[in-house]
């Protein structure tokens, strides 16, 4: 077997290595591959992430002094309780209090596992072989990046053969009057019907989380 040539080992020391010690080194080191390319992808999710946060944060953060919104829909303020006296004893949980933590689900609800294992040994340098039975878990719960789907219906005219008589199909039945589908539509409703969202901040929070492009006069329309 070849010696890939990302491999730092010497050409005579893989010669006199056994063929199926070889395929063990190259199958743990296509998996350190893999493993950084998944590393980066998720690196390149996190700021995505955090832009968006940050900017669902500022929408958060408007009232009428910092924005062009109305004083009636600035957030009643919080009434200013005194301050607790103190009392000695510091800030977090007491020495002898139970913690609690969120519990690990399932494997059969996990929908995808990362997993990290040693390729040598700390002390001597070995290569590390097996697998952990108890390995320790950590589970993370994530909104998937959610994003309209953009339906293109097309209407064919095509002409016979036999007559010259010119053929149009017909729309599908299920296929909207407007440019903005039902689900679209409820979710307008639901923003400004249920929570008393501005048009203005229901265009931006369509466009922040779901991607989707749309004027003020069109949420009018839809409601």
């Amino acid at each position: 077997m070849n010696l890939p040539a990302e491999l730092p080992i010497p050409q005579v020391d893989w010669e006199r290595t056994p063929l199926s010690v070889q395929v063990v080194v190259i199958t743990l080191w296509q998996e350190k591959g893999d493993l950084k390319q998944g590393v980066a992808s998720l690196q390149q999710q996190v700021g995505e992430l955090q832009a968006e946060v940050a900017k669902l944060g500022e929408q958060v953060n408007k009232n009428s002094r910092n924005s062009s919104k109305p004083p009636s829909s600035d957030p009643p303020q919080k009434c200013a309780y005194p301050k607790p006296e103190p009392s000695g004893r510091k800030r977090g949980g007491q020495k002898g209090h139970t913690g609690k933590s969120r519990q690990l689900k399932p494997p059969e609800q996990v929908n995808r596992v990362v997993i990290s294992k040693p390729v040598g040994c700390a002390s001597c340098g070995a290569l590390l072989l097996g697998e952990d039975p108890h390995p320790q878990r950590h589970q993370v719960s994530e909104l998937p990046r959610i994003e309209a789907e953009v339906i293109e219906y097309q209407l064919h005219r095509l002409t016979c053969c036999v007559c010259g008589m010119q053929n149009v199909a017909e729309w599908p039945a299920d296929m909207p009057k407007g440019s903005f589908g039902e689900r679209l539509q409820a979710t307008i409703a639901y923003l400004g019907g249920r929570f008393g969202i501005s048009h203005r901040d229901i265009q931006e929070a369509l466009e922040a989380i779901f991607y989707v492009e749309i004027s003020l006069g069109s949420i009018s329309a839809q409601e």
